[in-house]
C-alpha cells in the first residue's frame, strides 16, 4: 500500500525531514538516502529499509516502479508525496523522485577481524577527522573502486550517514565493510592484526610510489586542513609524499588517497 501525504505539517514527513540534521540523525538512529542509484546499492548492500518517499514526477527512467516494489515487498513503508514536498525532502539541485528512510548500522572491529582473519595481503584505509562530507564520501567510492578490504573512520569529524557522504559514495558505503572508531582504538586493532602504518603527508620522507607495499598495509590520512595528528604521525613507520610541482605544498585529501589507493593495487594486483 502506498500513502498519499500532502501536507508538510504531517508527522512522518516532519520526522523524515529532520533526519538531515545530525543531532536529529544521532537521535533517531535513523538516516536518509536519496537517489535511484545510492537506494539501488543499498538493497544490494542488504540494507534494510524502513520508509521510501517517492515524487513520480521527478522520475528520470523507467526502472522506478520495480525498486519500489522491491522495497515494498522488503517490508518499508511507502510514501507518495507531491513536488513541492519532495523538494523540501531533497538535498539535490536535480532530484530524482526518490529518497528512502534507513536505520544506522556500523560494522565493529570485530567485524572487521573476522572479514580479514585468513587473507595474506590486506589493505586497510584509515581517515582520521575528515571535515567535508564530500571528501569522506569521495574517498569512499575510491576505496570500492579498488577493492579495498576496509575503511575506518577514526575520530570522526562528520558521521558517515551526512547525505552528501551518501551522494558522493554513490552508495558504496552501502557495500564495502566501513566503520567509526577512535584513533587509539584503531591503532591498538591495528597493531595486534600485525599492519604496517602508512601516513600519507606532505613532510613524508619517502615519494609514494618508493614503498614496497605488501601484506598488511593500513594507509593513514588525515583531514583537509590540519593533516595528520602527532598521534598518528608518531604511531606510523611509514611516512610518504606525493611529489608536488607547482605552488600548492599539497593535494585534496580524497585525491591523494585515490593515488595511494591505486599505488597499492599496482603493486597488488587481483
Amino acid at each position: 500500500m502506498t500513502f498519499l501525504i500532502t501536507s508538510s505539517q504531517n508527522p512522518k514527513f516532519k520526522k523524515a525531514l529532520s533526519l538531515a540534521e545530525r543531532r536529529d540523525r544521532k537521535k533517531e538512529k535513523k538516516f536518509l538516502i536519496e537517489g535511484f542509484r545510492e537506494i539501488t546499492r543499498a538493497v544490494l548492500g542488504k540494507k534494510n529499509l524502513l520508509e521510501l518517499w517517492i515524487c513520480p514526477e521527478l522520475f528520470l527512467g523507467t526502472q522506478e516502479q520495480a525498486l519500489i516494489e522491491q522495497v515494498k515487498e522488503s517490508g518499508a513503508e511507502i510514501f507518495q508525496i507531491p513536488e513541492a514536498l519532495f523538494s523540501k525532502l531533497s538535498y539535490r539541485d536535480r532530484p530524482d523522485g526518490l529518497v528512502a528512510v534507513a536505520p544506522f548500522f556500523h560494522l565493529s572491529l570485530e567485524q572487521i577481524h573476522q572479514k580479514i582473519a585468513h587473507k595474506k595481503n590486506v589493505l586497510i584505509l584509515v581517515a582520521e577527522g575528515i571535515e567535508k562530507p564530500g571528501n569522506l564520501g569521495s574517498i569512499m567510492r575510491s576505496c570500492d573502486a579498488v577493492k579495498c578490504d576496509a575503511v575506518i573512520s577514526s575520530d570522526p569529524r562528520t558521521d558517515i550517514f551526512n547525505p552528501n557522504v551518501v551522494r558522493s559514495s554513490v552508495g558504496t558505503l552501502f557495500t564495502q565493510p566501513i566503520c567509526e572508531s577512535s584513533s587509539q582504538e584503531t591503532f591498538d586493532f591495528l597493531e595486534k592484526e600485525g599492519f604496517t602504518l602508512m601516513a600519507a603527508t606532505p613532510y613524508g620522507d619517502k615519494v609514494y610510489t618508493e614503498c614496497k607495499l605488501q601484506g598488511k598495509i593500513a594507509l593513514i590520512v588525515g583531514c583537509e586542513q590540519l593533516g595528520l595528528s602527532d598521534f598518528w604521525m608518531n604511531a606510523c613507520k611509514i611516512k610518504v609524499n606525493i611529489p608536488m610541482l607547482g605552488i600548492a605544498d599539497s593535494l585534496n585529501v580524497s585525491t591523494a588517497t585515490t593515488l595511494l589507493l591505486y599505488e597499492y593495487r599496482r603493486q597488488n594486483p587481483l
